[in-house]
């Protein structure tokens, strides 16, 4: 009888350290996988806790709504293929396909991944439509700040590094926007 009563505690325990990893995310402890809670509005917040490398979402429509598109078939009013690349601690990360990419009907997002080798494709159904790298990483579900990829932080006086082109772009990765032929790296020492 003693041995119940402490599986029982101990397993209390487990369930109630598991709701406490954090006020957007937790730990699913059967797979050890950060499960992400929805925002106040019903979005999925992107991860800010896990360490690469990062799956693409299982949740594509919801994260392809969090970040303002939608999904459907290819558009061909425009198609171009920016490049991108993240090195984390000097290694890099892939980026892997199948991002806003519904793997049950086909359906895709104009902004979406199809190979693992950092190629976003931009597949749109109007000509001179704008999107950003945070669009990208939201439908990653991958968090992307200044201080931060994903649960990859920045030491404090640092932030993320961000080149276009080669050129060091300043302020938030979020915003660049995303052009044809573009060179992208983000760099976190």
């Amino acid at each position: 009888m003693k041995n119940r009563s402490y599986a029982a505690l101990a397993l209390t325990a487990l369930i109630g350290l598991s709701g406490c990893a954090g006020d957007k995310d937790r730990i699913d402890p059967r797979s050890d996988s950060v499960i992400s809670t929805p925002s106040s509005d019903g979005t999925p917040s992107p991860d800010d806790i896990s360490m690469p490398p990062w799956p693409a979402p299982a949740d594509v429509s919801a994260r392809v709504a969090a970040a303002g598109l939608d999904l459907g078939p290819m558009g061909t009013a425009e198609h171009y293929h920016p490049q991108l690349r993240i090195i984390i601690d000097g290694a890099d990360v892939p980026v892997p396909p199948n991002i806003g990419v519904d793997p049950n009907t086909g359906a895709m997002s104009a902004l979406h991944t199809h190979e693992g080798d950092g190629t976003i494709h931009i597949e749109a159904d109007s000509v001179g439509e704008a999107f950003t790298l945070g669009q990208f990483f939201t439908q990653w579900g991958v968090a992307l700040t200044r201080q931060q990829i994903g649960g990859a932080r920045a030491k404090p006086g640092d932030q993320v590094q961000l080149t276009s082109n080669g050129a060091k772009v300043t302020g938030d990765p979020a915003d660049l926007r995303l052009e044809p032929n573009q060179q992208i790296v983000l760099t976190l020492r």
